[in-house]
């Protein structure tokens, strides 16, 4: 699993990799590093088709440096040392962090099984009132003993890369293994090597497991056990045991609530006899503790992913509708469907003639900064970000999800739009900075909204006659102004204070079209209940 460590001073920090990952010291991205050098979004590290993982500096301002020199864009190999800002950050993509793993193999053995005895784990307890021998209480008790010993080790331990070892480890104090392979079920129902143990600490040249036991510990979700696997009966088709000279394998089933959550495959080269069936016993019972523990680690790992999902979407749609998606309950299909919903443009005045002869990194801050501002003014009226288009901000109100009441938040969000890019400018008046001035335009109207373009990359956005309205009217508004259709005027017209303009001639459309320059909010007080769009 590919992943980065972070390195801060004396504080490091690892972070598994997702397929995007966005990088700088604004709390927004999925990997914050509070460092003042560090721009606010400084660059993406992205895991491509083919598996590799680009990384991408976003021209920040103090740059990326890899061995020294300065990057854009680098495919990142395992070992490579990032610098940016103070930070040093590693990049690992180690085959599970374990190298033994690539050298163990399943070998395809007989299609049919020699198993002929499946050996079955008692993992109950007797009842105290039961127990007429003392053998029992005593297996018991070493049970509850390693179980309790295994939950120390393990219990708050929910790194996968790190519980594992944990777990062999532990597995190796009780019985006298020689090797050990843990494997876990992957998404394609597959047993896949996650982590390998030598009593020596030194790499076999190649593991092999026999496909005969694991089918059998499979299907039968029951621990295996041989005394002798070069003499046992039971594995005379096993070849890839034979081969091995091994001369006890203990193969035990890693359940949770009856799911099979991997395989746990412990082996002896050299001693004949080395596991007893109270060996199996011991490493049953532990194997339940072990997947109640990879399973904790599991659910963790989905928390923070879905988190890290949260943190992305978030970018683009309100809070509200970020759960839907993560839940599953939103799906947003391909072509798209067609629904009334309420755009709004905003545009900057001036932005090319304010830009000439600025720093191209100086420029992009100030977009990000004045982006930073209006998105989060746009989520609070349950508004969805469509797309950035240079510095045109481009929202929709009802889609992906319909809202209540949406060309009144179109309206209401635009007024506030104004009003907090007046304290923005506030604060670039006291840095010596210039102010920026935008205008709204704003149109309801039945337009396509879904995932359109390829089948390798899609965007979500809205398509229609509609759309290209909203777009010319946003032309028409001057600094400061909100200007609004004639259809979403219909909406509104009950709450907001308006003045209608002149008709004005724009292109595409034959026929002139009613405007109307909104001014503000009326009186909450003067708010007769709305009941719809009125005919005005």
């Amino acid at each position: 699993m590919a992943k980065i460590i972070v390195i801060s001073g004396e504080e490091r920090q690892e972070y598994e990799l997702a397929a995007f990952n966005s990088i700088g010291r604004h709390p927004d991205n999925t990997i914050q590093i509070l460092d003042r050098i560090i721009s606010k979004e400084h660059a993406h590290i992205q895991r491509g088709a083919d598996g590799k993982f680009l990384l991408r500096d976003l021209r920040s301002l103090n740059g990326t440096f890899i061995r020294g020199e300065r990057v854009g864009d680098h495919y990142l190999q395992d070992g490579d040392e990032v610098m940016m800002g103070s930070t040093r950050i590693v990049f690992v993509d180690k085959p599970m962090g374990n190298d033994a793993l690539g050298r163990v193999t399943i070998a395809p053995g007989l299609t049919e099984s020699h198993i002929r005895q499946r050996i079955q784990a008692d993992t109950g307890f007797t009842q105290e009132r039961q127990i007429t021998d003392d053998k029992i209480l005593r297996r018991d008790y070493e049970r509850l003993r390693i179980g309790h010993e295994l939950a120390l080790a393990v219990a708050t331990e929910l790194d996968l890369d790190k519980l594992l070892p944990k777990i062999l480890e532990k597995a190796f104090e009780l019985v006298g293994a020689d090797r050990g392979v843990i494997l876990l079920m992957d998404e394609r129902g597959e047993m896949v090597p996650r982590f390998v143990k030598t009593r020596t600490g030194k790499s076999d040249p190649n593991i092999v497991l026999s496909k005969t036991v694991m089918a059998e510990v499979t299907n039968s979700k029951a621990a295996v056990l041989s005394s002798d696997a070069t003499m046992d009966a039971r594995f005379s088709g096993a070849h890839s045991i034979i081969m091995q000279g091994i001369r006890s394998t203990m193969t035990v089933p890693l359940l949770h609530r009856d799911e099979l959550l991997g395989i746990m495959h412990l082996d002896s080269l050299f001693a004949s006899n080395a596991f007893t069936e109270k060996d199996l016993q011991i490493c049953t019972g532990m194997a339940v503790q072990a997947a109640v523990s990879i399973q904790n680690a599991r659910l963790a790992s989905r928390i923070e992913k879905e988190a890290q999902t949260r943190a992305q979407i978030s970018r683009l749609i309100p809070p509200s509708v970020v759960e839907q998606v993560v839940k599953g309950e939103l799906t947003i299909e391909k072509g798209g469907r067609q629904s009334e919903i309420t755009m709004l443009f905003s545009d900057i005045r001036g932005f090319t003639t304010m830009s000439d002869g600025r720093p191209p990194q100086e420029v992009v801050n100030t977009l990000n900064e004045y982006f930073e501002v209006m998105v989060d003014i746009l989520f609070q009226y349950s508004g969805t970000l469509d797309k950035f288009v240079g510095d045109e901000i481009i929202g929709l109100f009802g889609a992906p999800i319909a809202i209540d009441d949406g060309p009144f938040k179109a309206v209401a969000c635009a007024l506030s739009m104004l009003q907090g890019l007046a304290e923005f400018n506030r604060t670039r008046a006291s840095e010596n900075l210039p102010p920026i001035n935008i205008g709204i335009g704003i149109n309801t109207g039945n337009v396509i909204t879904g995932a359109i373009g390829s089948t390798r990359a899609l965007q979500y956005t809205a398509i229609g006659d509609a759309m290209n309205v909203a777009s010319r009217l946003v032309n028409i508004a001057g600094s400061g102004e909100v200007i609004i259709s004639e259809h979403t005027y219909r909406y509104v017209a009950a709450r907001v204070e308006a003045t209608a303009l002149p008709p004005v001639k724009v292109k595409g459309k034959a026929e002139e079209l009613k405007v109307f320059r909104v001014t503000g909010l009326r009186r909450v007080s003067a708010i007769q209940e709305w009941t719809g769009p009125t005919n005005a």
